[in-house]
């Protein structure tokens, strides 16, 4: 190598660096503009990265890039975050139509999915009725508490009903205790919620510790025809004592046989 061209070499060396670190400083300062203009989908880590990846993969459709709301979903900005988990972990979201109803169902995605996307939208998106957080409930004043507030819909054994307009009140065996009190504080569907002032935080977990126990395991003697609501009970009467009643009122007005008149 020559003279001069050695001389050139570190040089160069070092011009190949400032390009270099001016293309990294150019890449960054890119980045960081994006996340700023991107607002409320902007990059994030770990659970809330999951949460908005989910949340724009499968709920924006309907609800917003920023869960604003749309003509095809409702604004989640201010339903909170016992509403969203409530939603999910009963499956009733997301919908596969819009105009689709929201039953309970097999819940779509897994605990750490859900956890992730009622982080995002129920707490960095929005706010509103937080988790509720259950103690320990005393059954008896749960019970005085149900009789008076959810029998009317549920049955004081929580069967369930149909109402008058074709509603159906689902049955409470087997629900999650989070998702009771859920259901209470943001009242899905045609359900009215029941905000602090009317139910406290120590009443909700009484309710709660009532609904728990109810289903088959309240069974403890007698026939258990009460665990499967109101329209069975009332076949039954239909089927078998009504019929019987109308025998027996048919074989007592039959008439006794006159007897002759003494001549």
């Amino acid at each position: 190598m020559s003279g001069p061209a050695r001389r050139s070499w570190p040089l160069r060396a070092l011009m190949v660096l400032a390009v270099a670190g001016a293309a990294l400083w150019l890449t960054t300062s890119l980045r960081a503009s994006s996340a700023a203009a991107g607002g409320g989908v902007s990059p994030r880590t770990g659970e809330a990265d999951l949460g908005q990846r989910v949340f724009l993969r499968d709920c924006a459709w309907c609800h917003g890039i920023d869960a604003q709301g749309t003509s095809r979903g409702p604004d989640l900005r201010t339903a909170g975050p016992a509403y969203v988990d409530f939603m999910l972990r009963t499956g009733r979201m997301p919908l596969l139509e819009p105009d689709a109803t929201t039953e309970p169902v097999h819940r779509k995605y897994d605990s750490a999915t859900i956890s992730a996307l009622v982080s995002y939208v129920g707490e960095q998106l929005g706010s509103g009725e937080p988790l509720p957080r259950l103690s320990a409930g005393d059954i008896t004043a749960g019970r005085t508490v149900f009789l008076a507030s959810c029998a009317a819909c549920h049955g004081s054994s929580g069967t369930g009903t149909i109402l008058q307009d074709g509603t159906r009140v689902p049955q409470l065996y087997d629900t999650a205790s989070e998702q009771i009190a859920e259901a209470v504080r943001v009242g899905p569907g045609p359900m009215p919620p029941f905000g602090h002032g009317t139910v406290d935080d120590q009443e909700l977990s009484d309710v709660v510790s009532y609904v728990q126990q109810l289903g088959p395991a309240q069974v403890e003697g007698g026939h258990p025809l009460d665990q499967y609501g109101p329209i069975a009970e009332s076949l039954l009467v239909l089927l078998v004592p009504l019929p019987l009643l109308v025998l027996v009122i048919i074989l007592l007005g039959r008439r006794a046989p006159r007897r002759e008149s003494d001549e």
